[in-house]
């Protein structure tokens, strides 16, 4: 696998981590989250799209979608749900919870993670005396870019389980420290945590690529293949080179046809047309993080003319440049604090 690919793509996309809750439960219990969608004006305003995960520190629980997927976690384990499914966590397989969090705009959100319990049905806004709990779970969220492009999401399964192992001890520790967190709120703890967050979730995704069975699809299998994965690398190492694909064939070593159907095999598009996409993502990042004018990002990410780009820009996001960028400008806005805060 091309390991720089990756690390691009994940930069690209701008992930971010976030710790939010640290919960103790006994009893028959289950907590429902909503959607991503439904979650992600609550928790991490101005993100495309939110991962949720819940991380095991103590005792043993359920986690699934709604008539989907579901696993048994340890301690130590780790759920994703890549693709924002609302979900399940539970003492037991198939019960369901209260999806409602109206709650949450009473809570008070200044020093994270937040503590919650949940005591058979009830939730209490406090952690229970450690004589009481049954289980320790902490939830994080974890936001992402999906527009202009974002081409993991789509390669991930709806619900990624991390087992504890001996190798990934650390993960384990991580859990541990997220709850010691929770009870401490010393400074920093909130950045620490969120910094650990992103890593767990590029190791996650390194590992699922790992297990990938040999003849997968999608991008994460596009990128260990010995031909795509090449093509790949080379364009994201210089995505504004003028690349055809008779010399993205050349230097993989396949014939522009073989290259071609390879390419569609895996990941679903042509070459050009991935290349095409990844330099919106790119110019999108441009946008957000730089003052550069739009000329300037133009043929930053490999197109001549202004015209030309505004175009493909428009085409892909549905709006052009500059408007994307002022949109963009006033959610930093309003998730900034304010002076003095």
């Amino acid at each position: 696998m091309s390991q720089d690919t990756l690390s691009d793509v994940l930069q690209g996309v701008r992930l971010r981590g976030a710790v939010f809750f640290s919960i103790s439960a006994s009893s028959d219990w289950a907590a429902e989250a909503p959607s991503a969608k439904e979650l992600a004006p609550l928790l991490m305003r101005g993100v495309d799209h939110v991962i949720e995960y819940h991380a095991v520190a103590q005792g043993s629980c359920w986690a699934g979608i709604p008539g989907g997927p579901s696993v048994q976690l340890f301690a130590g384990d780790v759920v994703m749900f890549p693709h924002g499914d609302a979900h399940v966590v539970s003492s037991a397989p198939g019960m369901r919870g209260d999806s409602d969090l109206n709650w949450f705009a009473d809570m008070e959100v200044e020093r994270l993670p937040l503590r919650l319990a949940y005591n058979g049905q009830n939730v209490l806004r406090s952690a229970l005396p450690d004589s009481e709990v049954d289980t320790t779970i902490v939830c994080g969220f974890l936001g992402c870019d999906l527009q202009p492009f974002n081409p993991l999401i789509d390669a991930l399964p709806r619900l990624l389980h991390l087992r504890a192992t001996e190798d990934d001890a650390w993960i384990a520790k991580f859990t541990q420290q997220a709850v010691a967190e929770s009870h401490a709120q010393r400074a920093g703890g909130e950045a620490m945590l969120a910094r650990m967050s992103e890593m767990m979730f590029v190791d996650a995704v390194r590992r699922y690529a790992d297990h990938l069975p040999t003849q997968s699809a999608g991008w994460l299998a596009g990128l260990r293949d010995r031909f795509v994965g090449r093509a790949l690398a080379l364009m994201h190492a210089q995505p504004a080179h003028n690349w055809t694909i008779e010399e993205l064939g050349r230097l993989v070593g396949l014939s522009r046809s073989a290259l071609h159907e390879r390419f569609v095999l895996m990941l679903g598009v042509p070459p050009i047309q991935y290349l095409a996409q990844w330099r919106m993502q790119r110019a999108a990042r441009l946008l957000i993080d730089t003052r550069a004018t739009i000329a300037a990002i133009a043929l930053d990410v490999g197109y001549d003319s202004e015209a030309a780009f505004v175009r493909a820009f428009k085409r892909l996001v549905g709006k052009p440049p500059g408007a994307w960028r002022r949109e963009r400008d006033t959610d930093t806005a309003i998730m900034a604090p304010a002076p003095g805060a």
